[in-house]
């Protein structure tokens, strides 16, 4: 079979489109026929060798978390999905990817696709649903009538967490940049600050139970948007590589988000998605051969939202 691996750690280069045998699903696992997966930000840092310590992989690695794809064989003590199966999943991130024709899962990572949007799409919504999800309500603990800010609403996480928030009842403040605006104002955000015109703090003048932050900023930006937050709030946080900052005097918490797998979740993400309440936008799609250059374009900022990688025919 076909499949992008690296053997040694480094720059998008050391990205190879070679041949590599089909993995032997185990106790437990399954082999799926991968439709496609998708370019995730924490690729491109386990590529580069970033993440050894909390993320240590075996080389050469096969990239790729998302997977969507069709149950093609299943080893022993599987009964939770069957041959023929129409799955997407969040797969280990220690564990090879889905930049191949087949990949080795555990079945119970594996939630049912989506049968409102094509399989290869549906590899769109794993890590980026669930980031969105597990921000919101996991650690956030948002509920209706509540004021969230979603910090950094243009990309993928964004788009998930101003639709799920809305959908919950909350008032919905996002930051975007031009070039966003108008898919964050469709995702359904109440209130949209450019924050390449105007500060963030002084856009926003009464105060917000949770800040969703998803932006690269600086240090000292990050620790402005605590002061925006009432009383007993919460700050998110997915950028980790910055400790997410907090006040106790105000009982304000700081948590920093590692997103986790779980399929139980991703089944309620799916079902918003059949029943039209979640879109998935897909800003690309390329063949798995172009996933190098996926990755070169990421490094110099130069990816139009989504980017989703077909393996396979559906």
């Amino acid at each position: 079979m076909k499949a992008v691996r690296f053997h040694e750690y480094g720059e998008p280069r050391v990205l190879r489109h070679e041949d590599v045998d089909v993995p032997v699903p185990g106790d437990g696992q399954v082999l799926v026929r991968v439709a496609a997966t998708t370019f995730n930000g924490v690729d491109a840092t386990i590529r580069a060798g970033s993440m050894q310590g909390p993320i240590p992989v075996s080389l050469p690695h096969t990239p790729g978390l998302d997977v969507s794809g069709t149950v093609d064989a299943v080893g022993s003590g599987v009964d939770r999905v069957a041959v023929g199966d129409r799955v997407i999943g969040f797969l280990p991130m220690t564990a090879a990817g889905a930049s191949a024709e087949y990949v080795v899962a555990p079945a119970e990572v594996l939630a049912p696709a989506p049968s409102g949007i094509p399989l290869a799409d549906a590899a769109a919504l794993p890590v980026v649903g669930l980031t969105a999800w597990q921000a919101l309500f996991d650690h956030g603990g948002l509920t209706a009538g509540q004021r969230v800010l979603v910090n950094g609403a243009g990309g993928a996480v964004g788009g998930h967490a101003v639709q799920l928030a809305r959908r919950a009842g909350a008032h919905v403040i996002a930051t975007a940049g031009p070039g966003s605006r108008e898919r964050v104002r469709a995702a359904g955000a109440d209130e949209v600050v450019d924050h390449t015109a105007t500060a963030v703090t002084a856009a926003v003048p009464e105060p917000v139970d949770l800040v969703l932050n998803l932006a690269p900023i600086d240090p000292a930006e990050l620790a402005a948007l605590v002061g925006l937050i009432r009383p007993g709030g919460v700050l998110v946080n997915t950028t980790v590589w910055m400790p997410a900052p907090g006040d106790e005097e105000r009982g304000v918490r700081g948590v920093d988000l590692f997103v986790r797998s779980d399929p139980g979740q991703l089944s309620e993400l799916v079902a918003l998605v059949d029943r039209g309440d979640l879109r998935v936008d897909v800003a690309q799609r390329v063949p798995l051969a172009e996933l190098p250059d996926v990755h070169t374009r990421a490094a110099s900022g130069g990816l139009p939202g989504k980017v989703v990688v077909l393996v396979s025919p559906a």
